[in-house]
């Protein structure tokens, strides 16, 4: 009988991600070496099994960890492994994020036979993309582009590459990594050009806030820096009240104790981008995220939010 069950999605990526943390687990602790000491447990949610409609019109990235979480509550895992940019900033009373892992690149690569950037592509070019924050991001950057919805995994957005569906499309580099296939990697845009989502590259393990035997054996794993920035990332998000409905992106970064975060939140057409920074004290990170969010739901307008629930 195993002593700790995980619980994932099936995805390629989502099964690499768990197996990340069955590594690290059994680094840590001698008695989880055994081959049967950690199952993983795989759970098909409603984001895996919809792929015909965007996110935002079947209920948002929460789909993701519907399930994980209700197999989580009826323990038959106790431990589930998310990737933190899925995971919606309000958690079911009872549930915490206990620990995060190191984070990956979270940079977004880029795919064409048209060049390296969004800048190489001709006019009127067709960009596949399923994510609202890319979409927003790419039509402020180049109008005249046609983004149309893209869902899938790596291989399967690939191959519709190839087969002329679309010019262009990104995939989140962190993914690519997980899964070994650097070797398909064409461009990596710069944080400049496109902001990656909050929590993207970073793997969380959300746990039962009573389970004392399981947070002593994940709280061996968590690693300190990426949680100080995925901290201040979901702080700004939470005070957006975002989602996959919202383009927000943001991105922290640390150098020595000082943290940086930038953010932006935009309109889903691209026509208008708020933009902001600020930097301080590793320990104020969830103040910094907070204060960053506020200035952009003060640039953005109440106006901006409200008219984001009617266009779902």
């Amino acid at each position: 009988m195993p002593l700790l069950k995980l619980g994932t999605r099936g995805s390629l990526l989502a099964l690499a991600q768990a197996e990340e943390a069955k590594r690290l687990l059994a680094a840590a602790h001698p008695e989880l070496r055994a081959e049967d000491a950690i199952e993983i447990v795989v759970i098909k949610t409603t984001g895996d099994r919809v792929l015909d409609r965007p996110l935002a019109e079947i209920g948002g990235k929460g789909l993701f960890v519907k399930e994980i979480e209700e197999a989580l509550g009826d323990g038959r895992i106790d431990a589930a492994v998310h990737s933190m940019k899925d995971v919606p900033t309000w958690l079911p009373d009872g549930y915490a994020i206990a620990v995060i892992l190191e984070r990956e690149d979270p940079r977004d690569a880029f795919f064409s036979l048209h060049g390296a950037s969004l800048a190489d592509l001709p006019r009127g070019a067709r960009v596949g993309s399923a994510s609202l924050r890319r979409q927003s991001q790419i039509r402020h950057a180049r109008p005249d582009l046609e983004v149309v919805n893209f869902r899938g995994n790596v291989q399967s957005r690939l191959r519709k590459l190839e087969e002329g569906q679309v010019d262009a499309t990104l995939l989140a580099l962190a993914g690519l990594k997980r899964l070994g296939r650097e070797d398909l990697l064409q461009a990596v845009l710069p944080v400049e050009e496109m902001l990656p989502a909050a929590g993207q590259g970073a793997i969380g393990l959300e746990c039962r806030q009573g389970d004392s035997r399981t947070l002593e054996y994940v709280r061996s794993i968590d690693h300190a820096e990426t949680s100080i920035r995925v901290n201040a990332e979901r702080a700004c998000l939470d005070v957006l009240e975002g989602s996959c409905r919202t383009p927000i992106a943001a991105l922290a970064e640390l150098s020595g104790d000082e943290l940086r975060l930038r953010a932006l939140v935009a309109e889903p057409d691209g026509s208008a981008l708020n933009r902001a920074e600020r930097s301080g004290p590793a320990d104020q990170a969830v103040e910094i995220g907070r204060e960053v969010g506020h200035e952009l739901r003060e640039a953005a307008g109440e106006a901006f939010f409200e008219a984001l629930k009617d266009l779902f």
